[in-house]
């Protein structure tokens, strides 16, 4: 068996693959997993008996080590630990990543530690909150991100507009991340965070209407100054991939959070956020917004 690159063209083929996947992490996203793309590392799959995906990411050599399949989605069934053995092995891969918890406890512990070793990926560990949180905004705890909004309004209310984030707009959008990431120095290392963030986020708005994410963009003036973007994760989950906007604006962040809320996963009960990537900042704003579970993310290595 061999796998082949995956790329945004991809998507109308492998959607039913996606359709009713019940994994809660945010990678299990088709949109996601096609975006992730760059120099250093490609996406790749291989559809088996055609009733099962086996995909994965591939790395150039100075970061083989790195190298991962993710569990196989079928609509028919789910994969057994003994299964990932013997694809793992025919694929010539020896690691699976973003292997949730719940995988775990349904096969037990017992049965994958005899065929892998396992272990937690803590800088992959995935925010959830309710959507009629981040939506109402409602109580105390909420109230310091409130009065961010109530300043922006009361500054900006006139000078904004609003719009989804389509094709005829991913230009602008293009060219407010470029000045988001000059700030941020995102293209200081090229394996790093920051840079493999911004291409994924440049891979979305390139193909926005089609790989199945929707978006939100906010003008100040008429110039893009935020953007979010998200993608179906579950039959009652939404993911949140991507939420850019000027720091130095105050309360346009907030705004932009309460925006994709109501508009882009009014039909979800939870969102998504992602992981914070070990990042000390990161993690104390997404905990600020008070999720409601973390979903634990594993690793298992063939013995």
């Amino acid at each position: 068996m061999k796998m082949k690159a995956l790329t945004p063209s991809d998507y109308p083929l492998l959607k039913r693959f996606f359709e009713a996947q019940k994994y809660p992490l945010c990678v299990y996203s088709l949109s996601s997993l096609l975006v992730w793309s760059s120099r250093i590392y490609q996406p790749c799959g291989i559809v088996i008996a055609d009733k099962t995906l086996v995909a994965g990411v591939e790395f150039v050599a100075s970061h083989a080590d790195r190298r991962h399949l993710i569990l196989p989605l079928s609509p028919h069934k789910e994969h057994t630990p003994e299964e990932l053995l013997d694809i793992a092995v025919k694929l010539g891969f020896n690691t699976y990543w973003f292997v949730p918890e719940i995988y775990i406890e349904r096969f037990g512990k017992d049965r994958i530690d005899a065929l892998f070793q396992t272990e937690e990926q803590p800088e992959f560990e995935d925010y959830v909150y309710l959507r009629e949180d981040l939506a109402e905004l409602k109580g105390n705890r909420y109230s310091k991100k409130k009065n961010l909004i109530s300043q922006f309004n009361r500054e900006y209310g006139s000078r904004v507009q609003t719009e989804p984030l389509t094709a005829s707009a991913a230009s602008d959008c293009l060219d407010f991340l470029e000045k988001w990431c000059k700030v941020r120095d995102c293209d200081k290392e090229e394996s790093g965070d920051l840079s493999c963030e911004k291409r994924a986020a440049v891979n979305a708005l390139e193909h926005i209407d089609n790989i199945g994410m929707t978006g939100i963009l906010v003008r100040i003036d008429g110039t893009v100054s935020a953007f979010g973007i998200t993608s179906r994760l579950t039959s009652d989950t939404g993911v949140l991939h991507f939420e850019k906007a000027f720091a130095h604006i105050k309360g346009l962040y907030q705004f932009l959070d309460n925006l994709c809320a109501k508009q882009l996963l009014a039909d979800v009960k939870y969102i998504n956020k992602e992981s914070d990537m070990n990042e000390p900042g990161l993690a104390k704003t997404k905990k600020s917004y008070h999720p409601v579970m973390m979903i634990k993310s594993y690793k298992l290595t063939v013995r």
